[in-house]
């Protein structure tokens, strides 16, 4: 009997030591393989957006450009026009917060391939410069992790987002921990916002955290300025 159970015994720490073991193989190894993987993503798209930004928009859409006033009525064209053309995959702009060395390319759509090459912008909300709450999802482990601080974004953090047609600076509000089933923080409020979303806690997908943040200045650039 004392023999069956030292070797219960010894099966169940064995068992538990390859359980840890296994952990560690996810997180010390996965990471640089699917960090390489989205680095690597990262520069395709970042030539991309750099084509992007090279290539002027059709002539109608040019020449009503040159019709409407400068600033927020030539942005919101401009972004409802960049939207109609937007497909899943392609590179959207620019997110950048200095405040937790975050610089990014976003890319268009929030499924498992597109988060695998950088952070996702929620399809169904709208570009920066068109009005609404902007919304993008990101990893915060693997792949990267472009999101893995969100957390230490403090009230007033700068959070800029490049777009080919413009420039538009947010500052941090708050940040909030909500259910997976919350989507009810992308909905539209009566200022122009940007919400990140990511998951929570580190290693969990059990929650999600969100950062919201106010427009707090937008600048024309490209055939939009």
């Amino acid at each position: 009997m004392r023999r069956a159970l030292r070797i219960g015994s010894t099966a169940l720490i064995v068992a538990g030591l390859l359980a840890l073991a296994e952990g560690a193989v996810t997180l010390l190894w996965q990471e640089p393989f699917s960090a390489f993987y989205a680095g690597r993503e990262q520069g395709a798209l970042g030539d991309r957006l750099a084509e992007l930004e090279r290539t002027p928009p059709p002539p109608a859409e040019r020449r009503a450009l040159a019709q409407l006033p400068e600033g927020k009525p030539r942005l919101g064209f401009a972004a409802r026009a960049a939207a109609r053309r937007m497909r899943d995959g392609q590179p959207v702009g620019r997110i950048r917060a200095s405040a937790i060395g975050l610089d990014t390319v976003v890319l268009e759509g929030t499924g498992s391939g597109d988060l695998r090459r950088g952070p996702g912008h929620y399809p169904k909300t709208p570009l920066p410069g068109a009005r609404g709450t902007v919304a993008v999802a990101g990893h915060r482990t693997t792949y990267g992790a472009p999101f893995h601080d969100v957390d230490k974004l403090d009230r007033g953090d700068r959070i800029e987002v490049v777009m080919p047609y413009g420039r538009f600076a947010y500052r941090v509000e708050r940040t909030q921990i909500v259910p997976p089933s919350a989507t009810y923080v992308t909905r539209r409020v009566k200022y122009d916002r940007l919400v990140l979303t990511a998951c929570h806690p580190l290693y969990s997908a059990a929650q999600r955290i969100v950062v919201f943040a106010r427009l707090e200045r937008s600048e024309a650039r490209g055939a939009a300025a």
